[in-house]
């Protein structure tokens, strides 16, 4: 009696009830992303790159804790983070304080070759946050290469960077002395990276067959579920399963 209702077209309703509401806890808020800061022309000022515009660049991303900002430039340019409205409008690093100012790369105006490095800058503060190039002695900034951008708190921080290992790298102070080469990528070892996120992404089959399945029943899905939770409901109602 119990495999004759389990068999039948009602328990395809209770199914998609039941991924529904699993869905409904299972985190529906958006994954970490990485934005690559001018996208396919780095991060450079006017005078190498005249089409650069970082102001619209940032107007057009919504950035959150736990995001990644990643500077695809070479070591003529640096990577300076401030929290500080007026060292931003000075483009000066050099009068910053300590705990509003990071200096994640630093330039290298002697180099007669520029090598091209990536610096990764996660996103830890709720608020308005500056970037810009403090070289040449504010040229850089002062040419575009500046920008600012409002970080909303979204899943708020991930474990890995809430407490950063002290043994751990950080950011290049302007004193290090170490100028002649820069890593390819700055960023404390134990941060988590993510990767890029894309609106391609393919769904799997049987979130595909579900959707087909709500649409032929009359019931719109807001977003496919993820694959985890129709494995959770059809092994659930599976004639197999058993019945506590």
């Amino acid at each position: 009696m119990d495999s004759d209702r389990r068999s039948g077209v009602p328990q395809y309703h209770l199914i998609l009830f039941i991924i529904l509401i699993l869905q409904s806890f299972s985190g529906l808020v958006e994954s970490y992303t990485n934005h690559t800061v001018g996208d396919s022309l780095g991060w450079y000022d006017t005078l190498e790159k005249p089409d650069v515009d970082y102001d619209k660049w940032a107007s057009t991303k919504n950035f959150s804790l736990g995001d990644f900002l990643i500077f695809n430039t070479d070591n003529n340019h640096s990577v300076i983070q401030t929290y500080n409205f007026t060292t931003y409008k000075l483009c000066d690093y050099e009068d910053s304080t300590d705990n509003d100012t990071i200096q994640w790369s630093s330039a290298n105006p002697t180099s007669t070759n520029p090598q091209q490095i990536t610096v990764s800058v996660p996103l830890v503060k709720v608020g308005i946050t500056y970037f810009f190039s403090s070289d040449y002695d504010g040229e850089q900034c002062n040419y575009g290469q500046h920008f600012k951008i409002n970080v909303t708190y979204g899943q708020g921080l991930p474990p890995s960077l809430e407490s950063p290992s002290d043994e751990s790298p950080g950011p290049v102070s302007p004193e290090s002395g170490d100028d002649e080469a820069a890593p390819d990528t700055i960023v404390p070892a134990n941060f988590d990276n993510p990767k890029d996120t894309s609106d391609d992404v393919k769904e799997s089959s049987e979130s595909v067959s579900l959707l087909a399945f709500s649409k032929f029943w009359g019931v719109t899905l807001l977003r496919p579920p993820s694959p985890s939770l129709v494995r959770i409901a059809f092994d659930f109602f599976s004639p197999t399963a058993r019945i506590l």
